[in-house]
C-alpha cells in the first residue's frame, strides 16, 4: 500500500471532528475506530432495525459506511481549508452482509488536487470470522477553501 503525507499536520483531528458531525453516522450507531493518512475504518455493531428483510445489514447502510470511510480517507489527505463531496461511486455486493460487525476500511489510490479516487472494502464479521462483503470505487472532489461545508460522505 502507497503512503500518502497529508497536507495538514492536524489531519486526523479534523477527519474525527467531521466524522462527529455526520448526525447519519450518530444515527446508525457508526464508530471511527482508525484515520491514517490515506486510510479510515468504520465499524459498525449489528442492530436490527439496520437490516433488511433476511436479517443481513441492509446494502444502503452497507454502502453508507463505505461512503464515509472513503470519503474520510480522500479527506485525510485534503489542505485544512478544503472540505470533500463525492462525485460518483460504484459498489460491487459480494455476499450477503451476515454477522455482528460490519467493519469498512476507505483507502485513497490515487490522490488529485481536485478529483480523488478512493476505494472502500467492507468486511462482515461473525463468530470472530470475517469475511468481505462489498467493494466501492469512489471519486471525490476537494473544495478548496470550503472548510466551512460538512466534509465526507
Amino acid at each position: 500500500m502507497p503512503e500518502f503525507k497529508p497536507r495538514d499536520a492536524g489531519f486526523a483531528a479534523r477527519v474525527r471532528d467531521s466524522f462527529g458531525r455526520q448526525s447519519i453516522m450518530d444515527l446508525m450507531g457508526a464508530r471511527l475506530t482508525r484515520v491514517d493518512p490515506g486510510e479510515v475504518e468504520i465499524e459498525l455493531p449489528f442492530r436490527p432495525d439496520l437490516c433488511q428483510q433476511h436479517g443481513f445489514f441492509h446494502a444502503g447502510v452497507t454502502s453508507t459506511i463505505a461512503d464515509s470511510a472513503g470519503g474520510y480517507a480522500g479527506f485525510s489527505l485534503f489542505p485544512a481549508d478544503a472540505s470533500v463531496l463525492t462525485v460518483e461511486f460504484k459498489m460491487n455486493l459480494l455476499a450477503p452482509a451476515d454477522g455482528d460487525l460490519l467493519r469498512a476500511v476507505g483507502r485513497v489510490i490515487k490522490p488529485g488536487r481536485t478529483l480523488t479516487v478512493t476505494e472502500a472494502e467492507v468486511i462482515v464479521v461473525k463468530d470472530g470470522k470475517a469475511k468481505a462483503c462489498a467493494h466501492m470505487l469512489q471519486t471525490l472532489m476537494c473544495l478548496q477553501g470550503r472548510a466551512d461545508m460538512p466534509a465526507a460522505g
